[in-house]
């Protein structure tokens, strides 16, 4: 199939058009929440709520009989929720250390959910098939009532970042400085941790337990590598995460057999291999750029800094010097800097193997040797 015909069943096929729908959602939602996870350096909180919201969902069938998808959810929200007051609880009233506490959070629950789902597959009837899809996603199973669903849990989140933006960014950025406003910090701090259990919950059903923290820090990672403005990253996070769900989507449809939740992770990958490589500010490719414009241009000032010292050894400033001796004093590779010099109007060359400077190169050989004395 054609890139044309993937993008006409993106309009008209009914099962394409609700998982890239729903993974577009997942994808906007977890984007911007997790712009709050990665700047507060809570990257691992995402794959400790995921993990944690497997025995919520066990639950939520046990009591409830039922796998609709706002009864799993709630579920899951409850025990990822209670699973984030137990962290919190186990570092601000012991030694344990953070990233420990999730680890350990984290192992108990995902455990826990494990045995629970072992003895629902064990249960007589057939209600619990199903179930086990939730490790690892089922988004072809996505129906439009379930995408309804995502679309208003998600929408409430979104709302509730933009109405505490300020103290969210606060909470961020510099928490002391909030406490001493006399704002509620650990009540933001739950609530934002709340949130951020929301869109994890939300995107189980798309891309499973194990893969969801993927959805939280991919977009924002490479988001981040963009701009350096909490408003713009959280624009650019949610584009990345809709980019990475509807192109998830889209290939899983083309290629049979291809699960649609890996797809999406491995889509959003590819997303921050790319900033990585090419964000301007921050970009590995760049980078090398710069580092090699920066050397060459070292290179030049010293070479042109090495001709004005040998021209004060002389009365004539314009005096030339044989280029075996700026090698000696500069390097290998003068011949071709000379050359750039030469093109730059700031050396000439006197004979064959002779160079010198002209009157602007010394001119501007004076004016880097001052400035770099401080006169």
């Amino acid at each position: 199939m054609s890139l044309p015909g993937l993008i006409v069943d993106l309009f008209s096929d009914y099962t394409v058009r609700t998982v890239a729908l729903g993974s577009a959602t997942l994808g906007v939602v977890s984007g911007a929440l997790g712009v709050y996870a990665v700047l507060r350096k809570q990257s691992l909180l995402g794959d400790a709520m995921s993990h944690a919201a497997l025995p919520g969902i066990a639950l939520a069938f046990l009591l409830t009989g039922s796998k609709a998808t706002l009864a799993l959810i709630l579920g899951a929200a409850i025990a990822g929720w209670v699973a984030t007051l137990l962290i919190m609880g186990i570092v601000n009233l012991t030694r344990i250390k953070y990233d420990t506490a999730l680890g350990m959070i984290l192992s108990v629950f995902f455990g826990f959910g494990l045995v629970l789902l072992t003895i629902i597959q064990k249960m007589p009837d057939a209600t619990q098939a199903g179930l086990d899809k939730f490790l690892f996603g089922q988004a072809a199973a996505l129906l439009e009532r379930d995408v309804v669903t995502m679309a208003v849990l998600g929408g409430a989140a979104l709302l509730l970042v933009m109405i505490f933006w300020k103290e969210f960014k606060m909470l961020s950025f510099d928490p002391d400085f909030g406490k001493s406003l006399g704002l509620p910090m650990r009540a933001l701090d739950v609530l934002l941790t709340t949130l951020i259990v929301l869109a994890v919950v939300i995107g189980l059903q798309t891309v499973g337990v194990v893969l969801m923290s993927a959805m939280l820090v991919a977009p924002a990672a490479a988001a981040r590598q963009w701009t350096d403005r909490l408003g713009i990253m959280v624009i650019l996070s949610s584009v990345y995460g809709a980019l990475a769900g509807i192109s998830g989507a889209l290939i899983s449809s083309y290629i049979p057999r291809l699960p649609t939740g890996p797809t999406i992770v491995l889509s959003v990958s590819v997303i921050v291999v790319i900033s990585l490589l090419m964000a301007p500010a921050r970009g590995l490719l760049w980078k090398w750029v710069r580092d090699r414009r920066n050397r060459g241009r070292l290179r030049l000032e010293g070479l042109l800094e090495d001709l004005y010292t040998l021209a004060l050894e002389h009365e004539n400033p314009e005096h030339p010097h044989p280029s075996s001796v700026l090698e000696l004093m500069g390097g290998a590779g003068v011949k071709k800097s000379l050359e750039l010099l030469e093109d730059r109007g700031l050396v000439k060359q006197v004979n064959s193997d002779e160079w010198a400077l002209t009157g602007e190169g010394f001119a501007e050989a004076r004016r880097m040797s001052g400035w770099r004395s401080g006169n």
